[in-house]
């Protein structure tokens, strides 16, 4: 496996001795040249987890290995040089990710600068090249971000992760803040540069439909911890955890005609709060199916399948 993480936390104490227990114990492994989707709601710790993972947030405690080599739980400014030419990502936000008074020259090119290796004419014919092979023009890059929209800027975005050669790209939702059209072509790139590079995809997102058309496999987040994970298409039609079921059920149709006949059942309830979190499962509050032991019982992880796991009381082990 080329990324593994055991057990991994990240929790932000917030004063008054309240601690927000924004990823609590997530495993998973994520093989060389596959890419691994990761959903849930906003709040479910997803991001959170992409940046511990890389090193941007220091862990909690946990452990996360790149290649059977174990990260620093906290990297210093040598584990960060060493480690950004094998690790990047892709961030959520295409306007406050770029920095307004940079070039996209620099911004690019950043990278490699801070590498050492090049000189300023190799870096430039470097940043040309990436600029092409992300669908944009050589001439862009003596403008500034404010002059581009926002698929061109996601572009920028992913220019910048891959000019350095990565093995692993954690894909922050680098769609969510674009229009549809502009999410089929970035969602297309990534799959081009993973066949072409040999890329290894942690792939964040909202949209269950795409990250079931985009990743081999799909894990399903929920305050903090994994529900449900299995490979994609199964996970999506034959989802087993009833917040996997309603978040599925929640994803519009395509086809306006089906989607205005489609009975929606909506999430109900109060999200439980993510302060000092006690035992039980974490969905017991709005879930159509809760028995009197989630409430007081944490479920463990039930293998219902193949490759495929849920932690719920529905399925015992």
């Amino acid at each position: 496996m080329l990324i593994r993480a055991h057990n991994l936390k990240k929790h932000f104490s917030i004063g008054k001795g309240d601690i927000l227990h924004a990823v609590d114990g997530v495993s998973l492994e994520i093989a060389e040249n596959e890419i691994l989707g990761l959903v849930g709601e906003s709040g479910s710790g997803k991001s959170t987890f992409g940046k511990a993972l890389i090193g941007l947030h220091q862990r909690t405690s946990g452990e996360a290995y790149f290649n059977n080599t174990l990260l620093p739980e906290r990297f210093s400014a040598s584990d960060h040089l060493h480690y950004s030419k094998l690790m990047q990502m892709i961030f959520q936000d295409p306007y406050s990710s770029l920095n307004p008074r940079m070039t996209i020259l620099d911004i690019i090119g950043e990278g490699l600068a801070i590498q050492g290796n090049l000189s300023k004419a190799d870096i430039k014919e470097q940043v040309s090249y990436w600029l092409r092979r992300v669908g944009l023009h050589s001439d862009h890059m003596s403008r500034y971000p404010h002059e581009f929209s926002g698929g061109q800027r996601q572009r920028i975005g992913i220019a910048r992760a891959m000019i350095i050669g990565p093995k692993f790209v954690v894909c922050d939702e680098p769609i969510s803040a674009l229009d549809v059209s502009v999410q089929a072509q970035v969602v297309n790139l990534l799959e081009e540069l993973k066949q072409t590079l040999g890329l290894t995809l942690l792939f964040i997102a909202h949209d269950l439909s795409m990250v079931r058309y985009v990743s081999d496999r799909m894990v399903v987040m929920y305050l903090g911890t994994i529900v449900e994970s299995g490979p994609s298409n199964e996970v999506f039609y034959q989802p087993k955890h009833p917040y996997t079921r309603l978040l599925i059920e929640s994803n519009p149709e395509p086809d306006p005609n089906i989607e205005r006949q489609r009975t929606h059942t909506p999430i109900r309830g109060e999200v439980t709060s993510p302060l000092n979190i006690g035992p039980g499962c974490r969905f017991a509050d709005r879930c159509p199916q809760a028995m009197e032991e989630c409430k007081t019982v944490t479920p463990e992880v039930t293998q219902v399948a193949d490759d495929h796991s849920v932690s719920c009381h529905l399925y015992p082990g």
